[in-house]
């Protein structure tokens, strides 16, 4: 595996300021989409610096691209990244050569790296983050203020904007296989007919005027850990490559505290390409719910 990176900053926290890893990872790259993810991250991560509740940013970009055909765009996004905000505290690193070892192992292999550097503390938190992502200005002071105050949290999830305005769900009750066959391969008619149970699952009645705590399973399109529980948990299990992998991490990190639902922390979902769902990756979803019912328990209606 080779990595690229920028010579490390000394990492200065205080009591009331973090270190913050970010770690993503990238398969079909979509140059303009990533783009923005990091333009806003680089914004957000600013306005938390200014507000001294971030000492300093590490970002991670994981190439699983096998051929090495991303890794000459990524370093020029990183180099630009590195101009973009003067006065950030930032340092980058490019991880590629692995292969495409799966979206959870990429993932880890960030968290290795970060967790060999010095500097980190117990102050430092894991941001897990889609490359089709935008995040709101104030979205990491409000995430990391969160984190800092209230010991009992172990990750936040954000509300999440789809491109067309609506919000997402970023938390879910625990699925039931029925649960699972509606959302995934039922039609939009039977869906519209289990609405209620739908919304139910999604989490549709949590308030959005206030942060709610002890989320059962939370997306893994933006997970804003503390370091020390991902770490701890040893990231993403490595036997999912595709499907639940963030299900399952959700499950294991409420060992730890509780798992928090943080409204005032925005993020928009601009849906960059996306590979095309053939059986492949309907194997792929057998294989990973197989698993995760194994370990967590199955629930068929």
């Amino acid at each position: 595996m080779k990595n690229l990176d920028i010579p490390i900053i000394p990492d200065v926290a205080t009591s009331t300021s973090t270190v913050l890893t970010v770690s993503v990872v990238v398969y079909q790259l979509d140059e303009p989409v990533l783009q923005e993810t990091l333009t806003s991250l680089l914004e957000a991560a600013y306005v938390a610096f200014q507000q001294s509740q971030l000492a300093h940013l590490r970002l991670y970009l994981v190439d699983n691209e096998p051929s090495g055909a991303n890794r000459p765009v990524l370093e020029k996004l990183l180099s630009r990244c590195q101009r973009q905000i003067s006065g950030l505290p930032l340092n980058t690193h490019l991880l590629s050569g692995h292969g495409n070892i799966g979206y959870g192992r990429g993932h880890n292999l960030a968290l290795q790296h970060c967790e060999a550097l010095e500097g980190a503390g117990n102050q430092a938190a894991f941001l897990i983050l889609n490359p089709d992502v935008t995040l709101e200005p104030e979205s990491l002071l409000e995430g990391l203020r969160w984190l800092l105050g209230h010991a009992e949290t172990v990750a936040v999830a954000p509300a999440i904007e789809e491109r067309d305005g609506h919000l997402a769900s970023a938390c879910k009750r625990y699925p039931s296989m029925l649960d699972f066959f509606l959302r995934g391969f039922a039609p939009t008619r039977i869906k519209q007919r289990f609405a209620d149970r739908l919304a139910h699952y999604d989490m549709h009645d949590l308030p959005e005027d206030k942060p709610s705590d002890n989320i059962p399973i939370i997306s893994g399109c933006f997970m804003l850990f503390r370091q020390s529980t991902l770490s701890a948990l040893k990231g993403f299990d490595p036997d999912y490559f595709l499907y639940f992998e963030d299900f399952d991490l959700s499950m294991r990190a409420r060992r730890f505290g509780s798992l928090t639902y943080l409204p005032q922390m925005r993020i928009h979902h601009l849906g960059g390409n996306s590979a095309r769902k053939g059986l492949r990756h309907i194997a792929m979803f057998g294989r990973s719910a197989l698993r995760f019912f194994t370990t967590h328990g199955w629930r068929w209606s």
